[in-house]
């Protein structure tokens, strides 16, 4: 982080400012007008603040930067115009490395001591950067091959400011069009999953639960840690061998291809509804492929834990929609908070929605991905839901639906065929009968 703290504190207030004020000439002397090919006033507005935002945080990396990548993943299950959404997404362009001294100097101070005496080997060359963080291949004394990762400096010291300025950008332009109460709810939900992602304790926890619940399981690989090289700023880890998506696409037979396509669904659908447990950082970059198919996951930072209760509801709500049963599915809304019940058109969108979603999986064995993009088929729904202030989405699902839009778009990649649709009935159903005590958590 070679900004100080004032300059950022500069850069994000005026950022703040500049969207505030667009928002107060847009409600109180109408001067953005109808132009640019006709587009309505809040679209242009949306932009010119999505390209404000995504130039300021692509500057200031670390935090700030990592929030905006938050928002515009959760904003992208939301009403979006396409060309904002590309705006936000230049957000995920690669990080420029972080110099190795810079990190020499954090590894030696947060664990005492020189490099050459923690490790055998130190690759001065990073496998990865990102906004909150740099890895490193390395090697242990005993041989044991590891990546050691490590947070840039400042990052957690500006996190505070950094959140509660962004948190006034939303708010101040009224983003997305959206009530203050409805932004406050996604934004704390951001929050303190980014909080969580600049504790590596906890992501060591993290770690430590995802081995124990897929002890034994052939499909998954999960890093063992080195817990005398953890601290709040470092994370040593397991280097797990294989190859990226895109690598493994190209390289792998059909069936190892159909193998990791199930796994990658079994890992959701498991993962939400057996163990409550799901980890909602879907980048590809976080996953590598052996080459008979089975996966390993690289990055525990953003995991969200649910309790039964709502996991079955939610999941009840899944299965209303399967069975076309709209009066227990909108009743089911009206429960969870996520609808007044008031306007008809609003149920309506709603059943919509639903019925754009599960769709596709009613009819049995089907390769996922084939026919349309259901990504692409579920945006007109979506917007339309969201054209109801009485809509709202429950903070629990902004992660949810994120991960599973995330995962869907690489899994379809691997063309794997399954019955997705009784997959996922097994599941939810699990989920039921765990809240309802017929099965034990």
């Amino acid at each position: 982080m070679s900004e100080s703290r004032f300059t950022r504190l500069a850069r994000l207030g005026a950022l703040t400012g500049r969207v505030a004020g667009r928002s107060l000439k847009e409600k109180t002397k109408g001067i953005i007008k109808k132009r640019a090919e006709g587009k309505p006033s809040r679209e242009i507005l949306n932009s010119a603040t999505a390209e404000d935002i995504t130039a300021t945080l692509g500057k200031l990396k670390g935090a700030a930067m990592k929030a905006g990548q938050q928002l515009a993943m959760v904003a992208s299950h939301m009403d979006l115009p396409p060309e904002i959404q590309r705006k936000l997404e230049r957000l995920h362009s690669k990080a420029e490395p972080i110099p190795f001294n810079t990190i020499k100097s954090t590894v030696e101070s947060e664990l005492g001591g020189t490099i050459q005496e923690h490790f055998l080997s130190f690759d001065i060359h990073p496998i990865g950067t990102a906004s909150l963080a740099q890895a490193h291949a390395a090697r242990l004394h005993d041989g044991t091959d590891v990546v050691v990762k490590v947070m840039h400096d400042g990052v957690a010291e500006s996190l505070e400011t950094d959140l509660l300025t962004l948190k006034g950008v939303m708010l101040g332009g009224r983003m997305l069009g959206r009530s203050s109460d409805e932004l406050h709810d996604v934004f704390e939900e951001v929050a303190k999953h980014l909080r969580q992602e600049l504790d590596y304790l906890q992501e060591a926890v993290n770690i430590h639960t995802f081995s124990q619940v897929h002890a034994g399981d052939e499909r998954f690989r999960i890093p063992a840690l080195h817990p005398d090289w953890c601290t709040q700023r470092i994370l040593t880890m397991d280097r797990l061998t294989g190859v990226d998506f895109r690598t493994f696409l190209l390289t792998a037979d059909e069936s190892s291809r159909q193998r990791a396509g199930v796994s990658l669904a079994e890992w959701f659908f498991e993962g939400t509804f057996r163990h409550r447990l799901l980890h909602a950082d879907p980048h590809p970059g976080n996953f590598l492929f052996e080459p008979d198919g089975r996966m390993g996951v690289v990055d525990f930072g953003c995991v969200k834990r649910f309790n039964e209760f709502f996991v079955a509801q939610y999941a009840k709500l899944v299965l209303h929609a399967f069975d076309e049963d709209h009066d227990a599915l909108l009743a089911g809304c009206v429960e969870m908070g996520l609808w007044d019940g008031s306007r008809k058109e609003a149920g309506e969108a709603i059943i919509q929605f639903c019925e754009t979603v599960v769709q596709p999986w009613r009819d049995g064995p089907s390769v996922l991905g084939s026919g349309d993009d259901l990504v692409q088929r579920v945006k007109p729904a979506a917007k339309a839901v969201w054209k109801y202030p009485e809509i709202r989405g429950a903070k629990d699902m902004v992660m949810l639906h994120r991960t599973l839009g995330g995962l869907y778009s690489f899994a379809k990649e691997f063309r794997a065929e399954g019955d997705w649709g009784a997959l996922m009935k097994t599941h939810l159903h699990h989920a039921i009968d765990v809240a309802e005590g017929r099965i034990p958590r």
